[in-house]
Protein backbone atom coordinates (compact mmCIF):
# COMPACT_ATOMS: atom_id res chain seq x y z
CA UNK A 1 0.00 0.00 0.00
CA UNK A 2 1.45 3.27 -0.69
CA UNK A 3 1.67 6.39 2.37
CA UNK A 4 0.40 9.41 2.50
CA UNK A 5 4.43 10.62 1.84
CA UNK A 6 4.76 8.80 -1.45
CA UNK A 7 3.03 11.23 -2.96
CA UNK A 8 4.58 14.78 -3.46
CA UNK A 9 2.68 17.94 -4.86
CA UNK A 10 4.26 19.91 -7.89
CA UNK A 11 4.55 23.29 -8.24
CA UNK A 12 2.98 24.92 -11.49
CA UNK A 13 6.36 25.46 -13.06
CA UNK A 14 7.20 21.56 -12.35
CA UNK A 15 3.76 20.64 -13.79
CA UNK A 16 4.15 22.15 -17.16
CA UNK A 17 7.91 20.88 -17.32
CA UNK A 18 6.63 17.59 -17.32
CA UNK A 19 3.85 18.11 -19.30
CA UNK A 20 5.78 19.17 -22.02
CA UNK A 21 7.74 16.08 -21.87
CA UNK A 22 4.81 13.78 -23.11
CA UNK A 23 2.91 13.84 -26.18
CA UNK A 24 -1.02 12.36 -24.94
CA UNK A 25 -3.29 13.46 -22.03
CA UNK A 26 -7.07 12.91 -21.35
CA UNK A 27 -9.63 16.09 -21.96
CA UNK A 28 -12.27 15.86 -19.43
CA UNK A 29 -15.38 17.29 -20.57
CA UNK A 30 -19.01 16.94 -20.26
CA UNK A 31 -21.37 15.28 -22.80
CA UNK A 32 -25.06 14.92 -22.73
CA UNK A 33 -24.65 15.78 -18.89
CA UNK A 34 -22.09 13.08 -18.57
CA UNK A 35 -18.21 13.13 -17.76
CA UNK A 36 -17.02 12.06 -20.78
CA UNK A 37 -12.71 11.52 -21.29
CA UNK A 38 -11.27 11.86 -24.65
CA UNK A 39 -7.36 10.74 -25.11
CA UNK A 40 -5.71 13.45 -27.51
CA UNK A 41 -2.69 14.77 -28.56
CA UNK A 42 -1.11 18.23 -27.86
CA UNK A 43 1.07 20.83 -26.96
CA UNK A 44 1.92 23.67 -24.69
CA UNK A 45 1.67 27.11 -25.57
CA UNK A 46 4.38 29.94 -24.77
CA UNK A 47 1.41 30.88 -22.06
CA UNK A 48 1.29 27.61 -20.48
CA UNK A 49 -2.27 27.01 -21.97
CA UNK A 50 -2.78 23.19 -23.81
CA UNK A 51 -3.87 23.95 -27.23
CA UNK A 52 -5.67 20.98 -29.85
CA UNK A 53 -6.65 20.04 -32.93
CA UNK A 54 -9.53 18.74 -34.13
CA UNK A 55 -12.04 18.28 -37.01
CA UNK A 56 -13.92 22.02 -37.16
CA UNK A 57 -17.14 19.58 -36.66
CA UNK A 58 -16.18 17.49 -34.08
CA UNK A 59 -18.20 16.34 -31.30
CA UNK A 60 -15.10 18.00 -28.90
CA UNK A 61 -15.65 21.02 -30.25
CA UNK A 62 -19.29 21.62 -29.87
CA UNK A 63 -19.01 19.94 -26.20
CA UNK A 64 -15.83 21.99 -24.84
CA UNK A 65 -15.68 25.81 -26.56
CA UNK A 66 -16.83 27.98 -24.44
CA UNK A 67 -16.97 25.41 -21.15
CA UNK A 68 -14.52 24.46 -18.65
CA UNK A 69 -13.12 21.57 -19.08
CA UNK A 70 -9.93 20.01 -17.22
CA UNK A 71 -6.83 18.38 -19.20
CA UNK A 72 -4.75 15.36 -17.74
CA UNK A 73 -1.21 13.69 -18.33
CA UNK A 74 0.54 11.36 -17.03
CA UNK A 75 3.49 9.28 -16.68
CA UNK A 76 3.97 6.37 -14.78
CA UNK A 77 7.00 2.91 -14.29
CA UNK A 78 6.17 -0.07 -13.46
CA UNK A 79 9.09 -1.01 -12.43
CA UNK A 80 9.89 1.77 -9.75
CA UNK A 81 6.23 2.95 -9.35
CA UNK A 82 7.37 6.15 -9.94
CA UNK A 83 5.29 8.72 -11.77
CA UNK A 84 3.20 11.91 -11.85
CA UNK A 85 -0.11 13.07 -12.73
CA UNK A 86 -0.58 16.79 -13.86
CA UNK A 87 -3.82 18.09 -14.31
CA UNK A 88 -4.86 21.79 -16.10
CA UNK A 89 -8.12 23.03 -15.47
CA UNK A 90 -9.53 26.10 -17.50
CA UNK A 91 -11.92 27.40 -19.87
CA UNK A 92 -11.99 26.12 -23.60
CA UNK A 93 -12.26 28.08 -26.87
CA UNK A 94 -11.55 27.74 -30.33
CA UNK A 95 -8.44 30.10 -31.41
CA UNK A 96 -10.31 32.35 -33.78
CA UNK A 97 -7.50 35.31 -34.17
CA UNK A 98 -6.10 34.94 -37.99
CA UNK A 99 -2.69 36.04 -36.48
CA UNK A 100 -3.19 33.76 -33.70
CA UNK A 101 -3.89 30.74 -35.76
CA UNK A 102 -1.29 31.56 -38.26
CA UNK A 103 1.82 31.53 -35.47
CA UNK A 104 -0.04 28.18 -33.95
CA UNK A 105 0.05 26.40 -37.53
CA UNK A 106 3.89 26.34 -37.41
CA UNK A 107 4.09 25.59 -33.50
CA UNK A 108 0.80 23.92 -32.48
CA UNK A 109 -0.13 20.38 -32.07
CA UNK A 110 -0.28 17.96 -35.26
CA UNK A 111 -3.27 15.58 -35.56
CA UNK A 112 -3.12 12.34 -35.30
CA UNK A 113 -5.06 11.65 -38.49
CA UNK A 114 -4.84 13.96 -41.53
CA UNK A 115 -7.41 16.65 -41.70
CA UNK A 116 -9.03 18.11 -44.50
CA UNK A 117 -9.83 21.38 -42.34
CA UNK A 118 -8.68 21.80 -38.54
CA UNK A 119 -9.38 23.85 -35.89
CA UNK A 120 -7.31 24.77 -32.54
CA UNK A 121 -8.89 24.37 -29.01
CA UNK A 122 -6.87 26.22 -26.62
CA UNK A 123 -7.19 25.54 -22.76
CA UNK A 124 -6.35 28.01 -20.41
CA UNK A 125 -4.22 26.88 -17.68
CA UNK A 126 -6.08 29.21 -15.25
CA UNK A 127 -5.37 25.86 -12.17
CA UNK A 128 -2.57 23.74 -12.86
CA UNK A 129 -1.63 20.70 -10.35
CA UNK A 130 0.15 18.08 -10.22
CA UNK A 131 1.48 15.12 -7.73
CA UNK A 132 4.51 12.82 -8.01
CA UNK A 133 4.44 9.19 -6.95
CA UNK A 134 7.87 8.44 -5.02
CA UNK A 135 7.88 4.48 -5.26
CA UNK A 136 7.14 4.75 -1.43
CA UNK A 137 5.78 1.11 -1.12
CA UNK A 138 4.71 -1.16 1.53
CA UNK A 139 3.14 -4.92 1.01
CA UNK A 140 1.05 -4.33 4.27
Amino acid sequence: MFTDDAFRPLDRQECLRLLAKVPVGRVVYTLRALPAVLPVNFALDTDASVLLRTSPGSELVRAVNGFVVAFEADDFDPVTRTGWSVIVTGRAALVTDPAELKRLSGTGPTSWMPLPDSVIIRIESELVTGRELQGTYSAA
